[in-house]
């Protein structure tokens, strides 16, 4: 998830520049005719319908193995899906390695076997598993983040996707031998997706020998979104959700209703442009007053004080928005809340911090997902 501040200015352009026109199960994951309108045929492309609805939380890899019981509070919630995060290892967003680790100094739940077992344990509870691996930079650049990352030279490029390209083949096949549903090849890695779409195209017709499942790429919501020059190959645009919605500390949910208007308009057009559905592959809120206008910005780390009020009543607010404005659109192919602790009892909180557990959110999250919404 993105940790830097992104301009609502440059969203409004983009959704007004959308507006103007401008600019295992069903692997294709839509029904009916998937492309845009032949050019010059002056007939709307008519909007793709999502086959499958994810009701997914983004799921913490626990230090230590889980069991069962971890899954309680979740299917108590009504989701269906809970994503799942391997990481590939970097040292600076301009070394030409990625490190594939999946065993020993990582998480349990982030190791081969951790992600075998989760997905197991979660199967036999009704919960499917989006497998989404993500790279860490373990020394960035002040400033910098995975969405920066770029080479100095060709054959650096050729290093990196080598290196990434075994990452991302080996969960891929992970994905297949496990049974998972869908899968996907990148998060918002933006300047390697705007700048190398040929060596996108040839990763993902690779993944597509090993996987037969649903494929998606989670595109960072400023800019890149709109950016990514290869959705025509994959089955969902995936989109990490973190729009800005409103400047107020405590906004009703009618004002983050009006605030997600010029942003579903965009992802509209996006998803009829290019005849694929949009899933939020990673959406959420802190629950501090005035996470709305940022909700990219991580609370500061170790920050454990409670919730007050005012910020369990925006959390919840924002989560009441995002389902009134789009869980009744069919382009829709469902979300994913960041995040969900395999390990946090029943009923407690995680204080301040994105997770609604224990927290008014988590009613809003249990009553759209069981569909009484």
């Amino acid at each position: 998830m993105a940790r830097h501040l992104r301009s609502a200015a440059g969203l409004a352009l983009l959704a007004l520049l959308a507006l103007l026109g401008c600019g295992h199960g069903d692997a294709a994951g839509v029904h009916g005719d998937r492309g845009a309108a032949p050019a010059g045929s002056g007939e709307r492309a008519p909007l793709p319908t999502a086959a499958v609805r994810h009701r997914g939380v983004s799921w913490v890899a626990d230090r230590e193995p889980v069991t069962g019981r971890a899954f309680a509070s979740l299917v108590a919630a009504g989701a269906d899906s809970i994503a799942q995060t391997p990481f590939g290892w970097q040292e600076t967003e301009h070394s030409p390695e990625v490190r594939l680790i999946t065993s020993g100094r990582v998480f349990w739940g982030e190791t081969d076997e951790g992600l075998e077992e989760t997905t197991r344990l979660a199967r036999e509870r009704g919960i499917r598993t989006l497998l989404i691996p993500q790279i860490w930079l373990r020394r960035a650049s002040d400033g910098a983040w995975r969405g920066d990352i770029a080479m100095a030279s060709e054959a650096d490029w050729e290093r990196w996707f080598e290196s990434y390209r075994r990452l991302v083949l080996h969960y891929a096949a992970l994905a297949e031998r496990l049974g998972i549903p869908a899968y996907c090849v990148g998060v918002e890695l933006h300047a390697a997706a705007r700048d190398r779409p040929d060596d996108w195209r040839r990763l993902i017709a690779e993944v597509r020998e090993v996987y037969s499942g649903q494929l998606t790429y989670a595109a960072n919501w400023h800019r890149e979104v709109e950016e990514v020059p290869f959705w025509d190959a994959l089955d969902l645009i995936g989109v990490q959700g973190y729009f800005p919605l409103s400047a107020e500390p405590l906004p009703t949910v009618e004002e983050l209703v009006a605030g997600w208007q010029p942003h579903a308009a965009a992802l509209e057009a996006l998803a009829r442009r290019h005849g694929r559905p949009v899933l939020f592959t990673e959406i959420g809120y802190v629950s501090r007053p005035g996470a709305a206008a940022d909700p990219w910005v991580w609370p500061e780390r170790g920050q454990r004080e409670a919730s007050s009020e005012e910020g369990l009543e925006l959390q919840a607010r924002a989560y009441e928005a995002f389902f009134r404005t789009f869980w009744h659109r069919p382009w829709v192919a469902g979300a994913y809340f960041w995040k969900w602790y395999p390990g946090l009892p029943p009923g407690e909180t995680s204080g301040v911090d994105y997770s609604p557990q224990g927290k008014p959110a988590e009613r809003v999250l249990r009553r759209w997902y069981a569909g009484i919404g």
